[in-house]
């Protein structure tokens, strides 16, 4: 890994996965067979702002519960991908479909199917905790676990790069 701040200035789009990156992988499965999974306030927070300075971001995951469009309705994402058996189309899809290059998206991923779709991407990122493959392959790993704040970390660090992190009045 080498200085990877010095790829965050042309990031304007983030591709995130669900387990193991915007929840911690695990999953609890009700009676009737819906399945649960918590996500980090600040993760959502840092979604917001960068939603609202016109940062692009996508969810694309192999998970079908559709349980987590009420969360990402709610924080304002509209590009979700469930059910995706190969990440790599969607993403390319994705990248026409929004007039973006690969090289401005940063994606974080944990585990072996995010492997070649983060390649795909100007900067590969992972929380704490992701598989050994990815981390042998990313950019950055974030000191945060999935679902504990790695989301954050990240879209703040492309954030402050920008200009565009949250800077109080005085």
């Amino acid at each position: 890994m080498g200085n990877f701040k010095e790829l965050l200035p042309k990031i304007n789009s983030f591709v995130f996965d669900i387990d193991g990156v915007l929840s911690d992988g695990s999953i609890l499965v009700t009676e009737d067979g819906d399945q649960l999974r918590t996500m980090s306030t600040k993760d959502g927070i840092a979604i917001v702002m960068a939603l609202k300075k016109g940062y692009n971001i996508a969810i694309i995951s192999g998970g079908k519960s559709k349980s987590v469009i009420h969360r990402f309705n709610y924080l304002g994402i509209k590009d979700v991908f469930l059910g995706v058996e190969d990440k790599i189309i969607v993403l390319r899809n994705y990248f026409k479909y929004k007039g973006i290059t690969s090289e401005n998206v940063l994606y974080m991923g944990d585990d072996i199917p995010d492997y070649y779709p983060m390649k795909e991407c100007g900067v590969a990122t992972c929380p704490n905790d992701a598989a050994i493959e990815i981390k042998e392959m990313v950019d950055y790993i974030s000191d945060k676990d999935g679902g504990k704040g790695c989301v954050r970390d990240i879209i703040e660090q492309v954030m402050r790069c920008n200009g565009d992190w949250f800077t109080p009045s005085v």
